[in-house]
């Protein structure tokens, strides 16, 4: 397999949180609240391109706490503009 190849390939939830060192909920919660990687959504499955996950990572860099202090959220899950999780439940209708 190529480097071009790899990079585009397509990682499921739980091997996205592994390759980024996150639990897989709070990869999840992200995906809902915003400030996660950019995902495919194929109906109830979701994925990752490795590449995206690099990209997200990248954006994260910092040289020293001071910089992160001013430039990052405070947590993974914090963002400048969270909107409400509107995902429909196993077992419930949109009424």
């Amino acid at each position: 397999m190529s480097q071009i190849d790899d990079e585009e390939a397509i990682l499921d939830a739980r091997a996205a949180a592994r390759f980024l060192g996150l639990a897989v909920a709070t990869l999840a919660k992200m995906r809902c609240i915003g400030g996660s990687p950019v995902f495919i959504k194929a109906g109830r499955k979701v994925g990752y391109r490795r590449s995206d996950l690099r990209i997200w990572q990248n954006a994260r860099r910092v040289n020293n706490t001071t910089e992160a202090a001013h430039s990052l959220p405070r947590r993974l899950t914090d963002s400048l503009d969270p909107l409400p999780c509107t995902g429909a439940r196993r077992g419930t209708h949109a009424r």
